[in-house]
C-alpha cells in the first residue's frame, strides 16, 4: 500500500504524546474505527545493568541486559558510556513520528483492524484489558496468524514495517510484538536480527507457524489468463515449481508483502494479475482461490519471536531456550567461536541456532604492520547470535555463560523463553 507522510507534530502533540508516555504500565483504550497507520522513528537509549541472575524479576531483568562489557578503559565515565551505547548499537534520538493517512474501509468491510493512531494514547484501562500485540504487515498476513497462535483473543495491531513493531511495544502502544526471525526454507530474516541488537526488548516466547500458500485471483478469473504473479520474494521462491505449471507464461514480481499483494489486486480491480498469500487473505480481500497448498516443500515453517518490554522469570519445569548475542574480544576474530561452543559442548548443552552479522561499529579489522593504514590484511568482524536449549535458571547454563564472558568484548542475553513445542499442522495458517 502506498502511503504519504503528513506534516510534522506540533508542539503541543509532541506534548501530550510525552506524557501519556509517562504513564507507568499504560495500556490504552479501545480505538475508534477510523485511524490512521504509525511511522515511528524512535530509538531507545542504552542501559548498563549489574551482572548476575538472582530469583526476583529485578535481579532477572538486571541478568536479561548486558552481561559484561569490556571495553576500552574511558578516562571519565561520559566516555565509558559512549562506548557502551556504541558497541550495542544503540544512541540517543528524539522521537519522530509522522502520520500517515489510511482508509476507513477495505473493498466496504469496515470490520477489517485498521493500523494504530498516535490519537489512541490514553490513560491506562481497568485491569484485565486485552492484550495489543504489534506484527508486520497488513490483515491477512502469516504474522498475523503467528500473533493470534502466540496470544489467543488478543487485538493485532498491523506494522507498516519491522522497526515500527519494535517502537510500538517500546512506546507503550502494544503490549507485544510477534516477529519472524527465519524460515524453514528461506533462512533467516536478518534485519530482525539486527533490530534485537538495535532495541531492548526481550524475548518472552516463540511460535512456528506452517506456511501454506495460495494462489488468489479476482473471482471469474481462471488460472490460464492470469500475466502476472505478485508477492513477497521468500513466497515466490517457496512456490517457484507450483507457479510454472499452473501460470506458465505469467511475469513474476516482487511485491513487500503477501497479504498486501492480495489487497493491492483486490484494491486496482487487476483481472490479469494473481497472488500467493494465505487463504485468510483470500477471505477478507474477497478473493477466488485458484489453487490450493502451491508451496513446493510441505515442511515449509517460519519461527516467530514473541518480544515484551520485560523478560519473564526463567524456570525448569519445562524445555527453556536461551538467546544470546556477543562479540568477540578485540584481535580475536572468529577463533573466539570455538571457545564459545566448547563452553556448551562441555556442559551438554545443545545449540538450536548460530548466525552472525557485521559488527555494527567495527565491521573490518586490519591486521599486519602499520594497522593505522599501512596492514595488508583485513578481516570481517561479527556479532553472532546464538540460541541454546537450556534454561538460564539452571546452574549449568548460568556457569556457561560465566565462561562465555572471559572470551567476549560484550554479551547481552535476548531471552531465556518456554520452548513452543506444538505439533505443526498441514492445516491452512488460519486455522493453526
Amino acid at each position: 500500500m502506498q502511503a504519504v507522510s503528513s506534516p510534522a507534530f506540533s508542539s503541543d502533540l509532541k506534548s501530550v504524546i510525552q506524557t501519556n508516555l509517562t504513564v507507568k504500565r499504560a495500556r490504552y483504550t479501545h480505538v475508534d474505527a477510523k485511524r490512521v497507520a504509525v511511522r515511528c522513528g524512535y530509538r531507545s537509549e542504552s542501559f548498563s545493568f549489574p551482572n548476575g541472575v538472582g530469583s526476583s524479576r529485578a535481579d532477572w531483568q538486571s541478568s536479561c541486559a548486558i552481561l559484561a562489557s569490556k571495553v576500552v578503559s574511558a578516562e571519565n565515565t561520559n566516555g565509558l558510556a559512549d562506548q557502551v551505547a556504541a558497541v550495542n548499537g544503540h544512541s540517543n534520538g528524539s522521537v519522530n513520528l509522522s502520520l500517515v493517512p489510511s482508509s476507513e474501509t477495505k473493498h466496504g468491510k469496515p470490520g477489517l483492524t485498521q493500523p494504530l493512531t498516535i490519537t489512541d494514547l490514553s490513560p491506562a484501562p481497568s485491569h484485565g484489558s486485552t492484550l495489543r500485540v504489534a506484527y508486520q504487515g497488513v490483515p491477512g498476513a502469516y504474522s498475523e496468524a503467528a500473533a493470534g497462535k502466540a496470544y489467543p483473543n488478543s487485538e493485532a495491531i498491523p506494522c507498516d514495517q519491522f522497526d515500527v513493531a519494535f517502537q510500538a511495544v517500546e512506546l507503550w502502544i502494544a503490549d507485544r510484538a510477534v516477529l519472524p526471525v527465519e524460515n524453514s526454507l528461506g533462512g533467516s530474516i536478518h534485519r530482525n536480527y539486527d533490530l534485537l541488537l538495535r532495541h531492548r526488548l526481550h524475548i518472552v516466547g516463540e511460535v512456528q507457524i506452517p506456511v501454506h500458500h495460495c494462489l488468489l485471483a479476482l473471482p471469474g478469473v481462471r488460472s490460464d489468463c492470469i500475466a502476472r504473479v505478485i508477492s513477497h520474494p521468500q513466497a515466490l521462491a517457496q512456490t517457484e515449481g507450483s507457479l510454472n505449471k499452473l501460470t506458465p507464461k505469467a511475469a513474476i514480481e516482487a511485491f513487500h508483502d503477501t497479504a498486501a499483494a492480495a489487497e493491492y489486486i483486490a484494491t486496482n480491480n487487476l483481472h490479469d494479475t494473481a497472488a500467493v498469500a494465505s487463504a485468510r487473505a483470500a477471505e477478507l480481500y474477497g478473493l477466488q482461490i485458484l489453487a490450493d497448498g502451491i508451496q513446493d516443500d510441505a515442511g515449509n515453517v517460519t519461527r516467530f519471536l514473541m518480544l515484551a518490554r520485560d523478560p519473564i522469570i526463567p524456570r525448569t519445569d519445562r524445555p527453556f531456550k536461551t538467546s544470546i548475542v556477543f562479540a568477540a574480544q578485540e584481535h580475536q576474530g572468529t577463533s573466539v567461536l570455538f571457545k564459545v561452543l566448547s563452553a556448551f559442548a562441555f556442559r551438554n548443552i545443545s545449540l538450536t541456532k548460530i548466525e552472525s552479522r557485521p559488527h555494527q561499529n567495527c565491521p573490518v579489522r586490519v591486521v599486519g604492520e602499520g594497522n593505522a593504514g599501512g596492514g595488508t590484511k583485513k578481516n570481517f568482524e561479527y556479532t553472532f547470535y546464538v540460541d541454546f536449549e537450556a534454561s538460564m535458571a539452571e546452574a549449568r547454563a548460568q556457569n556457561a555463560l560465566a565462561e562465555v564472558q572471559e572470551y567476549t568484548s560484550f554479551l547481552r542475553v535476548l531471552g531465556s523463553y518456554p520452548m513452543d513445542m506444538t505439533p505443526w499442522s498441514t492445516l491452512p495458517s488460519q486455522d493453526v
